[in-house]
């Protein structure tokens, strides 16, 4: 019995570093000219592979479950997860692991990402071994194509086994409205998403209106806004953190944030807590480089969050 399934995308994450700056929210690079980097660095990331890492660095008993390719980038991320003690359970698909170019400037501190998804938009449910899927949770990240339609037969699954779920829906499937994710949302017990993401579902308003519109569908409805805080709400209770942090590098900060919470709801089901620790995690990942080497590990925890205070507040 898994504490915790992670089900989402798996990535090469190549990060290349130029003094270009952006502008007017644009990157512009002249055509036909050879641009200088500054620096390359290999990682993993995809929203799937993240979580499932943070979970098992907290020392929960973790699978990952998704698709990769045949190639070099596949294996280099199966051999991550066996080295972090995470089961894969997914499934081997012919074309290309997915793979994330992340073009960060030193100038603006910004970023754009070229992401190829590859296998990640493959996973069909036919190619799942159900028997693999005994857990208490699953943790949902984005989806496209095929690998959507199994996550909403995943929910479904959930449902009738009564297995609790937590999403993380992302801005292309946010976009998409409540009404494209109402399987999903139907099975789901926490939701977490960002400002932006809150207001594809639930249209423009204030923080608490957001908060109480989304909550109508889940147990608990998380919402982070950047350097304003993270809120979360029971129906009872609003819950808010915040830290200013230097920022080195933000790719994965949203899955940290996530896998942070919901590791705390498991290790202690206290949401004070789980907010701590979803900040404290996010934190660590925000000061380096990567997705996943600094997440935050059992024996890091009670130092990390120590001085994280979390107000509560009746809505």
């Amino acid at each position: 019995m898994y504490d915790i399934i992670s089900v989402g995308s798996a990535t090469r994450d190549i990060f290349v570093w130029t003094a270009t700056a952006a502008k007017k929210n644009m990157f512009c690079y002249p055509v036909g000219e050879k641009i200088l980097v500054d620096s390359i660095d290999f990682h993993s990331g995809g929203g799937g592979t993240n979580t499932a890492v943070s979970f098992a660095k907290k020392g929960l008993k973790t699978a990952y479950l998704g698709m990769l390719g045949r190639d070099s980038n596949g294996i280099y991320i199966r051999t991550l997860l066996d080295a972090f003690g995470v089961d894969f359970i997914g499934s081997i698909g012919k074309e290309m692991t997915g793979v994330s170019i992340i073009l960060d400037s030193r100038a603006k501190k910004d970023r754009t990402i070229l992401a190829y998804k590859g296998v990640n938009n493959q996973l069909k449910f036919s190619q799942i071994n159900l028997s693999k899927l005994k857990t208490k949770w699953f943790y949902f990240c984005a989806m496209e194509g095929e690998s959507f339609r199994t996550l909403e037969k995943l929910a479904d699954y959930a449902k009738r086994k009564k297995i609790k779920v937590m999403f993380n829906p992302s801005s292309y499937l946010a976009k998409e409205g409540m009404s494209h994710l109402k399987k999903i949302i139907a099975a789901t017990d926490i939701l977490v998403l960002n400002k932006e993401e809150a207001e594809y579902l639930a249209g423009r308003g204030s923080m608490n209106e957001l908060l109480k519109r989304l909550q109508r569908h889940v147990k608990i409805v998380i919402i982070t806004d950047g350097s304003n805080g993270a809120f979360a709400y029971n129906g009872l209770h609003r819950y808010f953190v915040k830290r200013k942090v230097k920022v080195v590098e933000a790719t994965g900060a949203g899955d940290a944030f996530g896998s942070g919470f919901l590791a705390g709801i498991i290790l202690k089901k206290d949401i004070e807590f789980a907010m701590k620790l979803a900040q404290a995690n996010a934190e660590s990942v925000l000061k380096y480089v990567g997705a996943k080497d600094n997440l935050l590990a059992t024996n890091e925890i009670k130092k990390a969050i120590k001085e994280l205070r979390v107000k509560i507040e009746k809505l």
